[in-house]
Parts: C-alpha cells; sequence; structure tokens
C-alpha cells in the first residue's frame, strides 16, 4: 500500500469506526429512502453497509424520520449489523435532537450544517443547542458547509471587503474564502461550546472539480480537525464518476482527507452501493487501501474478435466480488491480489506473469489454448468448453494455499 501521510493528527471515534489520526481513509455512504420508512431504510443501510460502506448517513428532517432512527440502528444490530448511522441535520436539528433523545443517542454521529441551522437569526443558539446535544451524549460532529448553502452574510461581508481591496480577488476566489473560514471558525465555535477536537470532523463541499481541490487545501492548512471529502452534486454514471476520482485523488495523494464519499446521482430505480463500489475502487487504484482482489483486463482491439474475454474478466471480477465477504472472515491479505484476464498474445503472457494469477485467452487466428500462469510462472494450459470453471478452480486452490486463514492467525496470537 502507498506510504501517504495523513495530515489530520487528530482521531476521532465513530462508534468502532477510528477516522482521522493517521488512520486509513474511511468509506462512507448515504441512503436515499424517506428516513420515516423504516424496512427500507433498513434494507437500504444492510445494502451499503454490505458493500462495503464503513459509515451510513441517513436524512433526519421531520419529527417522523427523527422517531424512527432508534428503531432503524435496533433493527440493523439485529442483522449483525453494526455500522455507525449518521445523522444528516439541517434547518431543524436543533429542534429534533432535543425533542428525540431517543435518536439523539442512537445515533453514531451528527452532522450539521452551520450556514443553514441558524438561517434568519443573528445569533447561533440554534447551533450551539446541537453541538452541546452531541456533548451530552459523547457524539461526534461533522460540520459541514456547503457552496450551495453557504452563510449568506458571511459572503456579503467577504465581498464588501474585498471591493475595497486594492487588489481584488474574483467572485470564486472571495466564495472559497468564505467556505473556508465558515469551516473552521465553526469547528473552533463548537470548540468553545464543549465539543474536544476529537469529536470534531470539517467538510467543504463544491461541484467544481478545481474549487474543491483549492478550499480543502486552504481548510488543511489552516487547521488540524480530521476532513470528510466529497464532491457535492457530482452528476450521473462517468461524469460523477471520473469528476469524484479527479478531485479526491488529487487530495488523498497529498494526505488531505480522512472520510470519502462520492455523490453520485443514480440512475431510476439503480443501485445505490455504486457509489461505496467507487469509494473503493478511487482508494484501491492509488494504492491506499485494498478491499477486494483487482482483474486487470485489456480493452480489445482487432486481435479479439471474440467476447470471451469480456465475458471472462466480467465473470471472474464478479466472483471475486461476490465471495469478498466470505473470503476476509477466512483469509488475510486476499483483498490485495491480482488477477489478470487478457485477450491475446501481445501483452497477455507478461500481464499475466505481473499478476498473482493470470490467464492469457487466445485472440483471433491465434491457437485456441489459454495458458495459466502463477507467481510468473506457467501453471497449465487451459482448451475447451469449461475454461472459466477450471480457472475458477485454480484460482480457489490459490487462495486456499497462499493466504493466512483468519482462524490460525488468531489462534497464533492467543
Amino acid at each position: 500500500m502507498a506510504e501517504i501521510k495523513r495530515r489530520s493528527t487528530t482521531p476521532v471515534r465513530i462508534g468502532a469506526v477510528t477516522v482521522g489520526g493517521n488512520h486509513p481513509v474511511v468509506v462512507q455512504s448515504m441512503t436515499n429512502t424517506d428516513t420515516a420508512d423504516i424496512p427500507g431504510t433498513i434494507r437500504q443501510c444492510a445494502a451499503l453497509a454490505r458493500a462495503g460502506s464503513e459509515l451510513v448517513r441517513v436524512t433526519v428532517n421531520t419529527d417522523a424520520a427523527a422517531a424512527a432512527v432508534p428503531a432503524i440502528v435496533e433493527g440493523l444490530e439485529k442483522m449483525g449489523l453494526r455500522t455507525p448511522i449518521i445523522g444528516d441535520f439541517h434547518y431543524n436539528g436543533h429542534l429534533l435532537l432535543t425533542k428525540y433523545p431517543e435518536c439523539a443517542k442512537a445515533l453514531g454521529k451528527y452532522r450539521i450544517n452551520p450556514d443553514n441551522v441558524n438561517i434568519g437569526k443573528k445569533h447561533d443558539d440554534n447551533f450551539r443547542t446541537m453541538v452541546e446535544v452531541a456533548a451530552k451524549h459523547s457524539k461526534p460532529v461533522r460540520i459541514g458547509v456547503n457552496w450551495g448553502s453557504l452563510d449568506s452574510t458571511l459572503l456579503t461581508r467577504l465581498m464588501d471587503e474585498n471591493a475595497l481591496s486594492p487588489n481584488p480577488m474574483d467572485a470564486d476566489a472571495v466564495t472559497r474564502e468564505a467556505l473556508v473560514q465558515s469551516a473552521v471558525n465553526s469547528g473552533r465555535l463548537a470548540e468553545d461550546y464543549g465539543l474536544p477536537k476529537t469529536s470534531i470532523i470539517l467538510s467543504a463541499k463544491v461541484s467544481v472539480v478545481q474549487n474543491l481541490i483549492d478550499v480543502y487545501r486552504m481548510i488543511a492548512e489552516r487547521c488540524d480537525y480530521a476532513l470528510h471529502l466529497g464532491l457535492t452534486e457530482a452528476g450521473m454514471g462517468a461524469k460523477g464518476i471520473v469528476a469524484s476520482a479527479a478531485a479526491l485523488s488529487i487530495l488523498l495523494q497529498e494526505g488531505i482527507g480522512d472520510t470519502i464519499r462520492v455523490s453520485l446521482t443514480p440512475a431510476p430505480n439503480g443501485d445505490r452501493t455504486e457509489e461505496v463500489i467507487v469509494c473503493q475502487q478511487i482508494l484501491q487504484a492509488m494504492g491506499i487501501r485494498s478491499f477486494t482482489p483487482q482483474v486487470t483486463a485489456c480493452p480489445g482491439c482487432g486481435r479479439t474478435t471474440s467476447t470471451f474475454f469480456q465475458e471472462m474478466a466480467e465473470q471472474i471480477q464478479t466472483y471475486l466480488r461476490d465471495n469478498m465477504p466470505m473470503w476476509k472472515d477466512r483469509y488475510q491479505g486476499v483483498e490485495e491480489m491480482k488477477v489478470a484476464v487478457m485477450g491475446c498474445v501481445v501483452n497477455g503472457p507478461g500481464e499475466s506473469k505481473h499478476a498473482n494469477i493470470g490467464i492469457s485467452l487466445p485472440g483471433t487466428f491465434e491457437e485456441p489454448k489459454a495458458p495459466v500462469f502463477v507467481d510468473g510462472r506457467m501453471l497449465r494450459t487451459l482448451k475447451g468448453d469449461r475454461i472459466v470453471a477450471e480457472f475458477i478452480e485454480i484460482l480457489d486452490e490459490y487462495i486456499d494455499s497462499h493466504y493466512a486463514k483468519a482462524e490460525a492467525t488468531a489462534a497464533e496470537k492467543a
């Protein structure tokens, strides 16, 4: 794994999960169900947790949603899932957290937007109330400011000051400064109200890649709070994935960021867990964390007119991901395994030798055989209709013989 030193040295404990303080970057996601729909929200929280989301956020915006939270947490615990549930509060969080103390106790963390919890007020009583509830229940808080809901009073003041400056900045730069000031100052205000630094995470989300990079670099220079990264309203499909990967990768490489979320707009009836997989792939592609064995596959060309290698690559990747929940409890280090499924002789044998296990399938006009390589050496050649099944058998044998069994490791430690 890449040795990237985290710039935040302040650890924050959220249930059994620790973020910041040079701990591994944590993957977060958010439901899109009506939180008052207890069975539906439990199902989606469970799906996200099983996909690998280490923190799951739910909207808490109504009395019904707040009242439902304890039942949701209890329902997940009955399923053996103790993934911390985070409450997302806007506008009325101070009312809901005080009116529903069981909700306040059940949540693993609160997310507060300081720029809209006090909307229409010239003081910060509502923000203070939420912070005091968090301190009372020993809950961490993410103070999350957002480009789309920035404190207009702060922004106006900075714009006016900028207009009088001999070297005025452009409007975007002033807005970035306002975001940074809002986040950092709110963190310090929360400390003044009794919340320890070890219970504070900051975020400042925007929807433009370069702005996000600039804002987080500024925040990282001005404070040592743990930071949550995410490009807000990233968009759908390839656009959202590419934009999020571009922004988060640069910041993570610089050691900035302790939790991440990829805010994808799902297709109608789409799978919400896609955002979890994208987060994992960003971290794994950068060598920061490993989650599941990876398949290297060539893109195909005129030498690979058959779709067989594409179908096999997809089958193998699905097999690996589907089995990973079972393997991670049995085998240590299996998530770092590299598998290659290649489509012709040009790069096939070479890439296969670089993987733990690789297969070079025959391209167009090549002899119909597929050499299999294990740890750089050719094991045997597969032919016929059972190539996929035989390759999976080799894969299973390799995992069983090359990765330490968790039970054995625990026994040795004892």
